[in-house]
């Protein structure tokens, strides 16, 4: 455990201020940290190493801990209790996170891992920045399951030293250390940690290359993980320099509303237009698409018919051309089928799937008034012909959607206000013939959006 500098002698603290001066060089002008402490070697040798500056007056830290706890081991109470005791003997303050684990397809590891960040930046606070322990050792993993992956630079440079992480910043402060340069700080110290048992699992493949690889490897080539580590930041250097290459063509390619025009990137080449595509998708905070997935998108929805309403799913959000251009939208529930009553007095009205309420008000879409006679209700579609205000010939929905340049998305999820079995309003878009307010009949009604559509 670490000591306060009046306990310590000259030689150790001097010492101590010279071994962890790059540390607190990295986490400068940063002094409040959240740690991610999941109680193993890698979190205990990094929180042990932050606590010992601050307690060494070295800097003027601010240290929470936060832990995880995933549910998935049998253990996972002891291990929250232990991350406990060794924060509370350490004086640092400390939070457990208990997270849901749903199989999505993409493998329990891939989901603990987004479920953990999740959870950090629901709590990391707008003037800390986040701190995690991984070194050297998964570095060099990292960068072998991108090669298995079959990965290009982006995916080669593997983990950079920072990044942004939500409206503050991540920062690896081992990331240049080796597992045994950790096991060595922790024997000295005499720290306890956690030992997963799910480390032993080869099944898992970043466990597999830990424990059967990498041995191997560094037994013929000692400094293997340092090369792969020098290979992955190269990779991010030439990443980072086609990103200043490309990004005012990008920029000229991006609309107003974040979609992207297809017409001018059927000029460029299938690589120019590759490396394009997926810094748009870098813009909308994706995981990278794999070549197969932007061939797909090209063929499938960028250059399919004309006449065509193409989509392509990329996890819980969905590519879609409209107008000359591809827009990236979440995925959204249908409400085609749902009929809304909304009765006298009126009262504000909850509209189902997060579209917002709707409610009378003075600045609302201007409407006649319902008569006594007609119940009032809230639909998503429509057949027939209508006569808007505005046009002088009756027109399908459809056709008015269009003309109109409402994209399809939109439509389905537009309020459409009935009274009785007539079509009065889309809220917001337009307001048929039998709709118009007269001097005589006036109703405002104010569609409060919750969602971007």
């Amino acid at each position: 455990m670490s000591l306060p500098s009046n306990v310590l002698g000259k030689s150790l603290f001097k010492l101590l201020t010279m071994q962890l001066r790059p540390l607190f060089t990295l986490l400068q002008p940063h002094p409040n940290l959240l740690v991610a402490f999941s109680g193993g070697l890698d979190s205990t040798v990094l929180l042990h190493q932050l606590v010992t500056l601050r307690d060494t007056q070295a800097a003027n830290f601010h240290i929470r801990a936060m832990h995880i706890h995933h549910g998935l081991s049998p253990f996972a109470d002891e291990w929250a209790e232990h991350c406990r005791k060794i924060c509370e003997q350490w004086n640092v303050p400390f939070e457990v996170k208990r997270v849901q684990l749903v199989d999505d397809g993409f493998g329990i590891e891939a989901h603990a891992r987004a479920a953990r960040y999740q959870a950090l930046a629901e709590t990391i606070q707008s003037n800390e920045v986040l701190l995690t322990a991984q070194h050297l050792d998964d570095q060099c993993e990292t960068f072998l399951l991108a090669l298995k992956r079959g990965s290009g630079p982006a995916g080669l440079a593997a983990m950079p030293e920072r990044l942004p992480f939500g409206e503050t910043e991540l920062i690896r402060p081992l990331l240049g250390k080796t597992r045994k340069d950790l096991e060595a700080w922790a024997s000295e110290y005499q720290l306890t940690w956690i030992e997963d048992e799910s480390n032993q699992d080869d099944s898992y493949d970043r466990n597999f290359l830990r424990l059967h690889v990498l041995p191997e490897i560094q037994q013929r080539w000692p400094h293997f993980p340092q090369s792969v580590a020098r290979s992955a930041e190269l990779c991010g250097e030439q990443e980072q320099l086609l990103d200043e290459l490309l990004a005012e063509q990008l920029e000229a390619l991006i609309q107003d509303d974040g979609s992207l025009l297809i017409e001018p990137l059927k000029m460029l080449s299938d690589i120019r237009r590759a490396a394009l595509l997926r810094r748009w998708f870098a813009r909308q905070k994706a995981a990278m698409p794999s070549r197969a997935a932007l061939a797909h998108l090209w063929d499938e929805v960028a250059t399919s018919r004309e006449d065509a309403n193409p989509r392509l799913k990329f996890g819980n959000f969905e590519v879609r051309r409209y107008q000359g251009a591809l827009y990236w939208l979440p995925l959204m529930n249908g409400v085609d089928d749902e009929i809304i009553s909304w009765s006298v007095p009126f009262a504000p009205l909850t509209l189902p799937d997060g579209l917002g309420t709707l409610q009378c008000a003075t600045g609302g879409q201007e409407i006649r008034a319902p008569r006594i006679d007609e119940p009032v209700t809230i639909r998503f579609k429509a057949s027939g012909q209508f006569h808007i205000v505005g046009r002088e010939r009756g027109r399908s929905l459809k056709k008015i959607w269009q003309e109109l340049g409402i994209p399809p998305w939109q439509r389905a999820r537009t309020p459409l206000l009935y009274y009785g079995e007539q079509l009065i309003a889309a809220l917001g878009v337009f307001v048929t013939q039998d709709g118009k307010a007269t001097e005589q009949s006036c109703w405002r009604v104010d569609w409060q959006k919750e969602n971007q559509q």
